[in-house]
Formats: C-alpha cells, structure tokens, sequence
C-alpha cells in the first residue's frame, strides 16, 4: 500500500517557477508527476525510479526537474519557465516495479495522489 499527499500548487506568472511536493509512504521505488489540464487527458510529465534514472515529456525536458529525497518519503517537481500551457492539476503517482522494471504508462499507475493546481497566467 502507498499513500500520497501533494503540495506546492499555486498561481505564478509566465515564466515563474514552483516546487511541488509529494509525501509519499509505503514502496516509493518508481514514482512519477502527471498533470491533467481541463478536457484534456492525463500525461505523464516526468519519472523517476530506485536508481535515480530520470524522464521527461518533451514540452519540460529542461525546464522541470524531478527528484526525491534521500529516505525516499518525499517527491519533487521543480518547476522552472513555466507557460500557460503547463496550467494543470498535478499528481503524484507511485508503482511498486515489475520484474525491476518501473511502469510506463498511466494506467500501470495504482497509487494516486488527490492533485494539487497549477495555473499559468500570461
């Protein structure tokens, strides 16, 4: 069992930046961020797994950078350069790894935060 908390959410101007925050218990091995912005589907933003091997979606490679903290109880996600399109709710997801492999996409995912907001005005 894995239980998540977000926080760190909030409005900032274009350009501006956040640190998102997941308090995490249980198997945080392979963690991940994914947003969802109003009629849109959820997307995957960055993961991270036991070794520290990280990945990003194109549109923040560069930008967000995603981490944990060394006992692994809490995730990351800062947020620098922000645009209004990365105006989304936010969560955390974890996924203990199969077979040593962390999941990939979003439905191999059974652990959920509730979201935290992220508006981007221009």
């Amino acid at each position: 069992q894995v239980q998540l908390q977000e926080s760190g959410g909030g409005s900032v101007q274009s350009g501006g930046s956040l640190k998102l925050s997941c308090a995490a218990s249980g198997d945080t091995r392979c963690m991940a961020w994914f947003r969802q912005a109003p009629g849109k589907r959820r997307e995957r933003v960055a993961t991270i797994d036991a070794d520290s091997f990280t990945s990003y979606v194109d549109s923040v490679k560069g930008r967000f950078t995603i981490s944990q903290d060394n006992a692994k109880t809490t995730l990351y996600l800062q947020m620098n350069s922000l645009k209004p399109e990365d105006t989304a709710m936010y969560y955390c997801a974890a996924e203990p790894p199969l077979q040593g492999l962390c999941p990939e996409y979003l439905y191999e995912y059974r652990y959920w935060g509730q979201g935290t907001q992220v508006t981007v005005s221009s």
